[in-house]
C-alpha cells in the first residue's frame, strides 16, 4: 500500500513539473520586461504615459498567467497565448524606448 501511494505521488510531482517550469520562465521574462520599463523611465526614454500603458500591458499578462494556472494545468494553447502576449509586449517596450519622445 505504501509503495502505491509513493508511486502515485511521484507521478503527480513529475507530471506537474513542465507547466511549473514553463511558467517560471515566463515569470522571469516578465520580470526582465518590467526592469526594461523601469530603466526606460529612469533614463528618460519613456514618457510617463508610455510607461503607464506598458505597465498595464504587463498586468494583463499577469492576469492571463493567473487564469492559466487556476486549474493547475497550463495547456499548450494557453502557454502559446501567453508567449505571444510577452512577445508583443517586448516589441512595444523596444518601440516606445526608441521613438525619441522621452528625451
Amino acid at each position: 500500500m505504501r509503495k502505491i501511494i509513493i508511486g502515485a505521488l511521484a507521478l503527480l510531482v513529475i507530471g506537474s513539473v513542465p507547466s511549473v517550469a514553463q511558467m517560471y520562465r515566463g515569470d522571469a521574462r516578465e520580470y526582465r520586461q518590467e526592469q526594461r520599463i523601469r530603466n526606460g523611465v529612469r533614463t528618460g526614454r519613456l514618457t510617463p504615459g508610455e510607461a503607464r500603458r506598458l505597465a498595464q500591458q504587463q498586468r494583463r499578462i499577469d492576469r492571463a498567467q493567473a487564469r492559466a494556472r487556476y486549474d493547475g494545468y497550463v495547456s499548450p494553447r494557453e502557454r502559446q497565448r501567453i508567449e505571444r502576449m510577452q512577445n508583443r509586449s517586448s516589441r512595444n517596450i523596444y518601440q516606445k524606448k526608441h521613438n525619441y519622445r522621452g528625451y
